[in-house]
């Protein structure tokens, strides 16, 4: 075991004024399995490239580990899966893949198999089984769940728990419970190292965020208790220090006091102006007080919806549904969608959830059986695909039709700062490019939404607020999603492929 230590880390991108990180220090063991979180945006990716050495930044981090990241650049994906594995790892012993190819159940025969071919979820299990054959190197694991179904982030969150020394970016609460002993966490305000896992970490982060808002509120009442005293001292104040020269007598015109009288106002003046000042630097360090509170409470605020009503319950059913391309991708399948329903479906990595999204958005989808659709029936949809956003929020709500200041709102609460609405989307973070289409679909006016795997890098806090809206609200939706934790919170039913 041997530590990375950083020590009064200060980095900030050319050109901006914001520091991403700003006198950073803390240690990670290099056995400890962490789990990284934090919202959209904070810098998880960037410390990640830092400890990579892609940036130069001031202060001081030293490792006796090599950093390994994944997911791997690959650059020629028509090679063999063997041959990729040979880049990554040229010194590997056969048996040792074999080892590590079992314990993430993938067959044998992908080796030979062109790496291309290989499903999304094939590609993270086999390049996590050639980082771990690397040694003395300590992996930076960047949200391998994306790809991964429900069976696929079991399978994977067991062989992580069976390994050590990695840091681990991941969004999936459960799947974090199941593979870390450590949580390191980017807040508002600094970044800290508990033991433990997510549910545990998050626990603790309730009850410091609610012991600091009970504190701040006891401030609050004090603050507004010293202010009254403070202004109530300083009209007792001036008005002794009034009297201490004179006083209008009945013809208006100030009556000089006498020398012995003037010394006994003076005194009282004195203590009363003494007063004042005692209680506004009482009240001043009851601010500085408060601005130690409340650091690193995220607020996730509240979202709200408003669907259209239709005027039947029935929205739309799929009866004895088969899709095939050039094989067939998913048959049999039997569903309806009535008002209020929240339906989850669910399958492995190529059972055809995405093309049943699809053919219910209207697009041309090869199939057998029976599919209707009630008249009318607006949609909003919600991609998988988020690389195609590019120009500036203004113009995209422009053309979608679309509440501009309402848009921004939700944005707002989903933890964007006001500096990214001058941002191109093209330079969002994967989860802030998420975050758009479902602020844009909850703006939209429609019956009903569809949404095809929508928490895919998006921050835990913004799940919990998404999940609180669905939960208040109940709108009618059908959704695809591998987040366990939120589809058992969620679906009033499933679909299983």
């Amino acid at each position: 075991m041997s530590q990375i230590n950083i020590s009064n880390l200060t980095f900030a991108y050319e050109g901006s004024y914001d520091n991403i990180f700003e006198n950073v220090s803390f240690q990670i063991d290099t056995d400890w399995k962490l789990g990284f979180t934090g919202r959209n945006g904070r810098g998880k990716t960037t410390f990640l490239n830092l400890l990579l050495s892609k940036y130069e930044y001031s202060g001081h981090i030293s490792a006796g580990v090599n950093f390994q990241y994944f997911p791997y650049p690959i650059a020629d994906k028509t090679l063999n899966t063997i041959a990729i594995i040979e880049e990554i790892c040229p010194l590997y012993q056969d048996w040792q893949l074999m080892r590590e190819l079992s314990l993430l159940e993938v067959a044998e025969d992908v080796l030979t198999r062109p790496y291309q071919t290989l499903s999304n979820g094939e590609q993270t299990k086999v390049l996590l089984a050639a980082l771990f054959l690397s040694e003395n190197s300590f992996l930076l694991i960047d949200e391998p769940t994306n790809h991964l179904d429900i069976a696929g982030r079991n399978i994977v969150g067991k062989y992580l728990n069976s390994k050590s020394g990695y840091i681990l970016v991941s969004h999936d609460r459960a799947f974090l419970d199941n593979c870390v002993d450590h949580i390191l966490s980017i807040n508002k305000a600094n970044i800290e190292v508990q033991r433990g896992n997510f549910s545990s970490w998050y626990a603790n982060k309730q009850l410091q965020d609610n012991f600091e808002l009970a504190e701040n509120e006891k401030l609050q009442r004090d603050i507004k208790r010293l202010k009254q005293a403070a202004k109530q001292s300083k009209e007792w104040a001036d008005k002794v220090e009034a009297t201490k020269i004179g006083s209008a007598g009945k013809s208006g015109k100030a009556v000089e006091k006498s020398i012995d009288r003037r010394a006994y106002i003076g005194e009282k003046s004195r203590r009363m102006q003494q007063r004042r000042k005692n209680l506004e630097r009482r009240q001043q360090d009851n601010i500085d007080e408060k601005s130690k509170l409340l650091k690193n409470i995220d607020y996730a605020s509240d979202l709200k919806i408003t669907q259209l009503p239709y005027h039947k319950s029935h929205y739309l059913s799929v009866s004895n549904l088969s899709i095939a391309y050039d094989k067939v991708v998913c048959s049999n399948i039997n569903f309806s969608v009535e008002q209020g329903d929240r339906i989850v479906i669910q399958g492995k990595n190529g059972s055809g959830k995405s093309s049943i999204i699809k053919l219910i958005c209207g697009e041309d989808i090869p199939y057998t059986g029976e599919f209707t659709i009630g008249k009318g029936i607006q949609i909003s949809y919600v991609s998988q695909d988020t690389s195609y956003l590019k120009g500036n929020l203004t113009d995209y709500a422009l053309q979608h039709n679309i509440d501009q200041s309402l848009f921004k709102a939700i944005l707002r609460k989903l933890d964007f700062s006001r500096i990214q609405f001058e941002k191109d989307m093209a330079d969002f973070s994967g989860g802030q490019k998420k975050k758009t289409l479902i602020a844009r679909s909850l703006c939209e006016k429609s019956h009903l939404l569809v949404w095809d795997e929508p928490l895919n890098f998006i921050d835990v806090l913004s799940r919990v607020q998404i999940e609180e809206l669905l939960l208040e609200h109940k709108p009618t939706i059908l959704f695809v999603e591998h987040d366990s934790v939120f589809c058992n919170k969620i679906a009033t039913k499933k679909v299983s492929l």
